[in-house]
């Protein structure tokens, strides 16, 4: 691990490119989640509509490949696999070269709008399902060490996205483990509770089962919430009949003791790259209000972003 102090001695190329685009006058906002935003391998920075703050992203899957391929997926050329080796070197060099100029420059002042000039969370998730990195548990004790260096450990988030199938890896539950130690917290996909509509939304064909039995296995691991995309498909909600099956998957998840922070629902904040782009489109306000009533109705916290 090198020391926060040394990091502008010897500043790689990559890190030299972004801060010149510092210069650019670019803004960032929640509409740009680009992974490529100031020239990085494997960080990068957005505006979190959900937290209101500068979300530090963490790709490691840099090569856009992922096991499921979502039709709302905002990456380009996505690809199924799984994540390429991880330089954990350059990302811990990218990682505190960031965080520096972060806390120390000025790039919340020339990047990020005004009110969400706070640093919130480190996020991994990137252009694929991060937990298929074979290194993904060195990557949780890398950022911990970071973290505490910059005297941020738990004090700002350590979020990982995922879709939850890789869940009987030991190395993924190990670093779930680390993760809960650094005020860390899981974003679970669960976009239908159905054979039909996991294959239609995720091209996955992962049983409604086997999510369940891993969210219980994320969730004694480390604070886990459930993760939603809502929005019409061919102009029509989700049925009546996907909606009672995903309210019955979260009333199993309660009924098994499976200890969740809630639910976030959310709709397409930016356009999907899939060739099913043309097919979606953002629900009524109301539809989504109605819903995630039914969803408090179970006794679960719901957090909408729309």
């Amino acid at each position: 691990m090198v020391e926060s102090g040394q990091i502008i001695a010897f500043l790689p190329r990559p890190i030299v490119r972004w801060f010149n685009r510092a210069m650019s006058g670019q803004t960032l906002s929640p509409a740009n989640h680009d992974r490529d935003n100031v020239g990085l391998t494997y960080v990068y920075p957005v505006v979190s509509r959900r937290a209101n703050g500068v979300s530090i992203g963490i790709n490691l899957n840099t090569s856009n490949a992922c096991n499921w391929r979502c039709i709302y997926c905002q990456v380009p050329d996505l690809k199924r696999g799984s994540a390429p080796p991880v330089d954990l070197a350059q990302l811990e060099m990218e990682l505190r070269g960031f965080l520096d100029e972060a806390q120390l420059g000025d790039f919340m002042l020339k990047h990020v709008p005004e009110s969400a000039r706070r640093l919130n969370d480190i996020a991994l998730s990137g252009n694929g399902e991060p937990t298929s990195a074979r290194e993904f548990e060195q990557v949780i004790a890398l950022i911990g060490q970071v973290l505490a260096d910059f005297d941020l450990a738990g004090r700002i988030k350590l979020i990982l996205i995922t879709n939850g199938s890789l869940m009987h890896r030991q190395n993924v539950r190990n670093g779930l483990v680390r993760m809960a130690q650094l005020n860390g917290e899981v974003w679970f996909k669960l976009d239908s509770a159905t054979e039909e509509g996991r294959f239609r939304l995720n091209h996955s064909r992962q049983s409604a089962e086997i999510a369940l039995k891993n969210l219980r296995a994320c969730a004694k691991l480390c604070p886990t919430w459930i993760q939603t995309a809502l929005f019409e498909l061919d102009g029509k909600p989700p049925s009546e009949k996907e909606i009672q099956a995903y309210l019955a998957f979260l009333e199993n998840a309660k009924t098994s003791h499976t200890a969740l922070q809630g639910v976030m629902l959310y709709g397409l904040a930016r356009p999907s790259l899939q060739v099913e782009a043309p097919r979606l489109s953002n629900l009524p306000p109301e539809w989504v209000e109605t819903f995630s009533e039914r969803v408090e109705a179970l006794g679960l916290k719901a957090k909408l972003s729309f």
